[in-house]
């Protein structure tokens, strides 16, 4: 990945769980089981822990903030209706991206059969989805905040210009730092599709970034 663009790239990191409340040190998994057996405080910090994650990662697949807290509301009410039916053996967060990922293609596909809401999708989002948590340095200098500012605007934008298919593998690798393995799990194929798909994502995005950064 181009090096002036990789700072720009970065997430919070996958230990970051959103959740800065008392308590035990639990997992999705942990906390879904807590859930089923009768704490229902642990789903309150099940939506903590994961509602921020989900949000920016849906937010970059259907790229309108309004119909991704929309979807990832819809995510809640499943894992909340359907909860009994995770897997143990599995990582929690497979699982609820999955069914987040299933929501954000759908949406995707419903708006390609209907132009009106597709456009109505667009003019609703306005403003760039915020990437201020991506910023390395929390109080820049105002011309260091500008270019920042820009370079990540920048970024989003070249990322939305992908296809759907190539942009939701690079959100996950990129973006949301799954493995291959996970990534493969998560979109339901192969891990030489996904590293097919990847790489193309990645060689479009160099190149339709590139012309930006001489």
């Amino acid at each position: 990945m181009t090096a002036a663009i990789a700072p720009y790239l970065s997430t919070t990191g996958p230990d970051f769980d959103g959740w800065t409340g008392a308590g035990p040190d639990l997992d999705g998994g942990d906390l879904i089981q807590a859930y089923l057996a009768g704490d229902e405080s642990a789903f309150t910090r099940l939506d903590r822990l994961y509602r921020p994650r989900l949000l920016n990662f849906i937010t970059r697949m259907v790229q309108d903030r309004g119909r991704a807290e929309e979807l990832v509301q819809e995510t809640f009410l499943r894992v909340f209706r359907h909860g009994h039916r995770y897997d143990p053996s599995r990582k929690f967060s497979t699982w609820i991206y999955t069914i987040a990922g299933n929501l954000a293609r759908n949406d995707l596909r419903r708006r390609r059969r209907s132009p009106i809401i597709a456009t109505e999708a667009t003019s609703r989002s306005g403003e760039l989805a915020d990437w201020a948590d991506f910023a390395e340095d929390p109080a820049p200098r105002p011309d260091e905040a500008e270019v920042s500012r820009s370079m990540m605007e920048l970024v989003q934008k070249t990322v939305q210009r992908l296809s759907p298919i190539h942009r939701e593998v690079f959100i996950l690798r990129e973006l949301e730092d799954k493995t291959y393995e996970e990534i493969a799990e998560l979109v339901g194929c192969d891990l030489g599709t996904v590293k097919s798909r990847l790489n193309r994502a990645r060689r479009a995005f160099a190149q339709m970034i590139a012309p930006y950064l001489d």
